[in-house]
């Protein structure tokens, strides 16, 4: 007998499960949404929604981190970092990879860093996961 969630707890852990998994902590968001599907309680276009919400607000916590970090400015620190190059090179459009692991998160810290406009980086954060999570139920 496996474990069963239904209503809301269902939903609140997809959501949790997104945001935990799109901070620096590990977390396994796309295996939180298989296990939703199989439990059949809700539409998949909501669990994709509720997962990509969480993911989002994950995705931009670790933005709002990394404008806590000072001297944003340097040369000499940017240069060794291969998020901030990558955002440098493809400026917002990099964000639609903030879904790949190990990539993503450093991607949306150095957005942060680099004080990018916060509702630009929203909207590509929120595609890219938002595509990555609708073609995981699809292809489920």
């Amino acid at each position: 007998m496996g474990l069963s969630w239904s209503g809301e707890a269902l939903l609140w852990g997809l959501f949790f499960s997104g945001l935990l998994s799109a901070t620096l902590l590990p977390g396994g968001s796309e295996a939180g949404l298989l296990a939703a599907l199989t439990q059949a309680s809700y539409p998949a276009w909501i669990l994709v929604v509720v997962v990509t919400a969480g993911n989002t607000v994950g995705g931009m916590v670790s933005f709002y981190l990394g404008r806590c970090f000072p001297d944003k400015t340097s040369e000499e620190n940017q240069s060794h970092n291969k998020a901030v190059c990558w955002i440098k090179k493809y400026g917002y459009w990099s964000l639609l990879l903030s879904w790949v692991p190990i990539v993503g998160d450093p991607l949306c810290l150095a957005a942060g860093w680099l004080r990018m406009r916060a509702g630009l980086c929203a909207l590509f954060i929120l595609a890219g996961k938002a595509a990555r999570y609708a073609l995981l139920a699809l292809l489920f």
